[in-house]
């Protein structure tokens, strides 16, 4: 079976993290009900018209996919109809994670969490914006196990105001030495993204270098761990990759559910409207006859040109373990010493490379 996957944005926060920019609300709790009605509504127009086919992995993002009632996430994902084995991922804040919910989310079929802990320090996550502390991710984990989730996925961000080397150290000491241990860790660097709370504050931006340091000191501590990179922010033990990360990486076809849900189909990107409020509207007026059937919320869309496709996949799979063909990167001769290394025939970052993807990838030839 071709690996399809379905995305379902869930567009509800407690709180603002001080560095998001994704489209996420504080103040809309009270459209829950109506907006997962009308992620059941997309979901059963696109399956009807035939441009939903079987899903190998959903993924459900945010936002924090935790806050919306667990009954009604699982009515989405029950309008989806799922390949055998299918993976099902859901986003969750640790705070919000109780063996009631994971109870729930496993009877409904989702077969793997990814907690956004960040950091495992306090004053870390408070120069982050983040309302858990360390003891509530401790207890999200042990509730995880305790609920038999095969997989789980820890994610980490390094590089926020008052974190020191050791304290990164301490953070990733701690994350390994959750029970159960994190099968698969994220780790991601810290950007500044336009009109956030960080971007306002720049005595708070993250340092370049003291970030670069920061990724060697997770890569090793990950690679004791038994942990291996697969793609440049993601390490896990063999066979607990997230394969619906790994279908984006691939450049494969996805179907994005909800506000501001990004789509691809054969090159074909397209998008929804971004607010809920919009979002709920134009479902309700297709539902009501009054709107395109196919992509009823879209926003936006864009055809890639053969060679635009053609080096996004390379591009893409230079991120991963996968690394590149050779004759991809033929023209950058001894630029690129020490950056990759050639295994059986293909291109693979090095650490050093890894620390300088963008820089390899601008010489990339297709």
């Amino acid at each position: 079976m071709k690996e399809f996957g379905v995305y379902v944005h869930v567009p509800f926060c407690g709180r603002r993290c001080d560095y998001c920019d994704f489209a996420t609300w504080t103040d809309r709790h009270h459209l829950m009900a109506a907006y997962a009605q009308a992620c059941v509504d997309e979901i059963v127009l696109a399956r009807s018209h035939e441009v939903l086919p079987v899903a190998t992995s959903v993924f459900f993002g945010g936002g924090t996919p935790s806050l919306l009632p667990a009954d009604e996430l699982c009515r989405i994902l029950g309008a989806i109809e799922l390949a055998e084995g299918a993976e099902v991922t859901v986003e969750c804040n640790p705070e919000n994670v109780t063996a009631e919910l994971l109870a729930t989310y496993r009877a409904g079929g989702v077969t793997r969490i990814s907690l956004g802990v960040q950091s495992m320090l306090d004053h870390v996550l408070v120069n982050l914006g983040r309302e858990h502390r360390h003891g509530a991710v401790e207890e999200a984990v042990a509730a995880a196990g305790e609920a038999r989730f095969a997989t789980f996925n820890v994610d980490l961000i390094y590089g926020a105001a008052g974190e020191s080397d050791e304290d990164w150290l301490r953070t990733l000491e701690a994350a390994l030495a959750l029970s159960p241990r994190p099968p698969h860790v994220s780790a991601y660097a810290l950007t500044v993204e336009a009109g956030t709370p960080l971007w306002r504050d720049p005595a708070r931006y993250p340092d370049e270098d003291a970030q670069a340091r920061r990724y060697e000191i997770a890569n090793s501590a990950f690679g004791e761990a038994g942990l291996e990179w697969y793609e440049v922010s993601n390490w896990a033990m063999p066979g607990h990759e997230c394969r619906h990360n790994q279908l984006y990486w691939e450049q494969g076809n996805y179907r994005g559910i909800g506000c501001a849900a990004h789509s691809h189909v054969d090159g074909h990107r397209f998008w929804n409207v971004r607010t809920p409020d919009r979002y709920i509207a134009l479902i309700d007026r297709c539902v009501r006859g009054g709107r395109p059937l196919v992509a009823p919320a879209m926003g936006g869309d864009e055809h890639l040109d053969p060679g635009t496709r053609a080096f996004e996949v390379l591009e893409l799979s230079l991120r991963t373990r996968a690394g590149v063909p050779a004759d991809a990167l033929a023209g950058a001769g001894g630029e690129l010493e020490g950056l990759v290394e050639n295994c059986e025939g293909r291109l693979v970052l090095t650490v050093k490379g890894r620390l300088l993807a963008n820089e390899v990838a601008a010489r990339l030839l297709v």
